[in-house]
């Protein structure tokens, strides 16, 4: 399901939106659509990286990455 929203643009950020479209998306939507969920990723990134420099990972933990028999049990998703 989708919902139709109306967001105003500066005419110079239309304009460079418009040159890009034809050849990276199929349309305007599109395009639009793409670049808000690169946006909320990159909040959610940063919100992960604030919570890593608050609560850091272990030794134990780190020391996972470093041993590959570790990882012998993780389900292959």
């Amino acid at each position: 399901m989708t919902t139709q929203i109306a967001v105003g643009l500066p005419e110079e950020l239309v304009s460079r939106l418009d040159a890009l479209v034809p050849t990276t998306h199929s349309s305007r939507s599109e395009a639009l659509r793409r670049a808000v969920e690169l946006y909320l990723y990159q909040l959610a990134c940063e919100h992960d990286a604030r919570q890593y420099e608050r609560l850091p990972l272990s030794d134990s933990e780190l020391s996972l990455a470093d041993d590959p028999e570790a990882w012998a049990d993780t389900p292959p998703w």
